[in-house]
């Protein structure tokens, strides 16, 4: 809607209804001056994908100029034992080797003016006993967002990150007990989840250079009211 060309990433066999429902509604709600939209399939935690999705992409449209690094997985558990060296691997493979190839390859092809937003979450802040794989990794998300502001700094492309508090989304329904569905969002001071569309204009105002051009290494907290200091 704010003129972009989007070209996302899916997993196959899981997302595939998501992605076909996307496409159509980008292009429903994309400007005339916008292309139409791509999604490509891949598992991002490997080297190889991410390259191949920057490839891809940049065969289609040439350049890039808004990289968004949102791909996460998270495991509800009580008991360190279930953090399995695979387990592990996975959760970091997904939420923040992603982060760093993607960047790494879309780097390659950004100009001046560019910009990276990273996902964190308020977990990076908070903790969450029940989530400390998945917290872990958005602590590290928080650091790689400042530490690769001030390497790209120079360079005039701006890194920064959203932490977004409880939110509504495919992902919660999946992996949370069936009876936390019923106060998701209850510990926070506005006292429930946010909907995805409360959490996008942050997304936003991070992308357009004409809003936050002197927002850089910085994260935005969208989480319905936690002071989190930071």
């Amino acid at each position: 809607m704010e003129g972009a060309t989007v070209g996302f990433t899916y997993v196959k066999g899981i997302e595939d209804v998501d992605k076909d429902e996307t496409v159509k509604l980008i292009k429903q709600l994309k400007t005339p001056s916008s292309k139409d939209p791509i999604a490509i399939q891949a598992d991002l935690g490997y080297e190889s994908e991410c390259q191949r999705v920057v490839d891809e992409f940049v065969r289609e449209y040439e350049t890039i100029d808004i990289l968004v690094n949102n791909a996460a997985v998270q495991y509800y558990t009580n008991s360190m034992d279930d953090i399995t060296e695979s387990r592990l691997e996975n959760v970091f493979r997904t939420n923040i080797f992603a982060y760093f190839l993607m960047a790494r390859f879309s780097l390659n092809h950004m100009k001046r003016g560019g910009c990276v937003i990273n996902t964190t979450s308020v977990a990076a802040y908070t903790g969450n006993s029940e989530l400390v794989d998945y917290s872990a990794t958005k602590g590290a998300i928080v650091s790689f967002t400042r530490s690769l502001s001030s390497m790209l700094v120079e360079r005039g492309i701006r890194v920064n990150a959203v932490a977004p508090g409880p939110v509504w989304t495919p992902l919660q329904v999946a992996v949370m007990p069936p009876e936390r569905t019923t106060t998701l969002g209850c510990e926070v001071p506005m006292k429930r989840a946010a909907a995805a569309y409360e959490i996008a204009p942050s997304y936003v105002f991070l992308a357009s250079e004409g809003c936050s051009s002197y927002f850089t290494g910085q994260v935005l907290h969208p989480n319905g009211g936690l002071i989190v200091n930071a």
